[in-house]
Formats: structure tokens, sequence, C-alpha cells
């Protein structure tokens, strides 16, 4: 979790019991913020790399949305609120988590970290009713409120606690939401979140490398592989071609990042000869040696693309491991 006051809990997780107040003159309210300050600082390295990629490929993803690159926090989704509010010394719930980098709320420089909200358009979120601790939906109602705005309307005023306020205008990105998990080493794609773990090897690596992490788990959502596994049954040949599209797309989107195509190999290389498992691998995924290769033979193409179009169209260029249509009839029925 996140420390020893915070939890940042996902769809699913069970609300913790009500527990008498903690006597704060016994917290360690420095440590606590060290540790908030951690989590904080992953997650922007998470929302900056995400943002980068979301945006560099937006006009070719299936479904794009508008987005400012705004991701807040709520203190009623830690695991003892009243201690994270004394520690970051809040008078109410939610405040600015991150603006990723480049994106419109970054560039207006009105929302440094920590900077308190009271106002999203017209409803204080602070207002909204909440379970109290580890409490993940009202979050996630703020969140698809400021999506709704900005589609509405193109764009959101948000008001800060101490008087004022900014508008910010949108831009589109690939629909995709990023999540950091206050503990755990695991990186997954739900088809619209990419959900990596605090203690995922990658954070350690320089930044076109740990790109090619999300790289690979945007892959998954792009190419529509969760609704896809659903229609067709999870077993390991199927799991298996999907995890080799979403290897072999990474340096695609990478590229059209800005990063270097070569970034997706380098990360493979990296994390494989640590963490592939070796004869204890999972059979759904081919060896990471093997898997640096698919993704290598993948760069020629891409560099030629961006020699003569400036960018890598994967929508049209990409060849797919799979069928995407199928099952779509029996799904219909």
């Amino acid at each position: 979790m996140r420390g020893f006051a915070i939890a940042a809990v996902l769809a699913g997780a069970c609300a913790a019991p009500v527990l008498a107040a903690p006597d704060l003159a016994d917290i360690d309210l420095a440590a606590e913020r060290a540790a908030i300050a951690r989590f904080q600082d992953a997650d922007q390295r998470l929302q900056d790399v995400g943002w980068k990629i979301v945006r560099g490929n937006a006009e070719f993803c299936p479904r794009t949305i508008p987005s400012i690159g705004l991701q807040l926090q709520d203190l009623a989704s830690y695991s003892a609120p009243e201690i994270a509010r004394a520690a970051l010394g809040f008078g109410g719930d939610f405040a600015v988590e991150t603006a990723a980098r480049g994106s419109p709320a970054a560039l207006s420089g009105q929302f440094g970290r920590n900077r308190e909200i009271i106002a999203l358009e017209r409803f204080d979120p602070n207002e909204w009713p909440s379970s109290g601790r580890k409490d993940w939906q009202r979050l996630k109602r703020a969140h698809d409120h400021v999506d709704a705005m900005l589609a509405e309307h193109g764009g959101i005023a948000i008001r800060f606690a101490d008087g004022d306020e900014a508008r910010v205008a949108p831009v589109d990105v690939c629909a995709t939401r990023f999540e950091l998990m206050g503990d755990g080493r695991r990186a997954v794609a739900t088809g619209d979140r990419v959900v990596i773990g605090i203690e995922f090897p990658a954070f350690s690596y320089e930044e076109e490398v740990f790109a090619g992490v999300v790289a690979h788990e945007l892959a998954h959502n792009f190419l529509g592989h969760a609704e896809w596994l659903d229609r067709n049954r999870r077993k390991r040949t199927n799991v298996r071609k999907t995890e080799r599209e979403a290897d072999r797309l990474m340096p695609w989107l990478l590229a059209n990042a800005g990063y270097e195509p070569e970034a997706a190999v380098r990360f493979m290389t990296s994390w494989g000869r640590k963490h592939d498992g070796g004869l204890f691998r999972a059979r759904t995924h081919d060896g990471w040696d093997e898997r640096a290769e698919f993704i290598a033979a993948e760069i020629p193409r891409i560099r030629a693309l961006l020699a003569v179009e400036g960018k890598a169209d994967w929508a049209v260029h990409f060849r797919r491991e799979i069928d995407p249509d199928r099952g779509l009839e029996q799904a219909g029925r």
C-alpha cells in the first residue's frame, strides 16, 4: 500500500472496516509525507510516459477521448485518510496527483502536485458521499466527471482551495487510463486501463526503456485483446498470440511517441534476463530472447515508414497474429 496511510485500491476491492481514529501525536507525519511522495514520484513517471504514448498514437487508435492529462487524488482512497490529511495539511480530500508532462494541465502551470481542488466545473467532489477509507469509487466518479465535461463542453473549469481557477482545453489521446498500484510487481491491461505495481522492476530503468512495459500493456488495449480472448477463450495458444502481438506493436507505439523503437528490444532484454523465469516461465509467452527477436524484426519496417511518412501507421501497416473479428458473430447472438 502507499506507505502506512495510503492504499490505492482498484475496482473489486472491499472497503476497510471502520476503525477508531488514530492518535496523530503517535504518527510520524514526515515519514507519511515521504511515503506519499515516493508513490507520487512513481505515478508521475507512469503518467508522463503513458501520456506521451497515447498522445503520439492518437491518430491510429480505434478510440480516442479528449484529455488534459490530469490525475486527481482523493484521500478517501487511503487506508487512513485522517493521517494523510494531516501529513499533507489538507482541509479537504481532493487535490492534484499528477499533471502529465507535456499535457494541457502541465503546460498551464497551474496543476502543481498536492494543490487542493474544491470544484470540477460546478461540482465540489469533496461533497460527494464516501465510505471514508479505501474508497476508490469516488475518485473514479471524479475522473469520469472530468472526461464527461471535456467531451461535452470542450474544456473544464477547475477551482482550487486558494481561490484561483483554471480553465483547460483538451487534446485527443488514445482512450486508456493509467493506474499505479501501491504494492505489487505486476503490469496488466484491462481493456480500458493499464495498471502497474509500484514494485515492477522497470521503474528502475531509464525512461525510454521503462516506456517499453507501458507500450506493451497499451498494445493489449489498442488491439482489443481482452475482448477477443473473452470471445475466443483464454486457452494458452490464444493468449500466446495476443502476447506476441503486444510485443511486436511495442516499437511502433514508442516510435510514434518520439522514443527510439529499439528501446522496446532493450526493455525485453533488460527485463527478460532477470525476470522471465527460464524453465518456469508461463507457457503463454515466448522466451524473452525470442520475444526480443520478434520485436527487433519490426524495426526495419518502422524505420522505413518514419523515413517516408514521418510516422509509423500501425493501424494500416501492422501485421496481426489473430483475426480481430473472430467470434463477433457468436458474441452478437
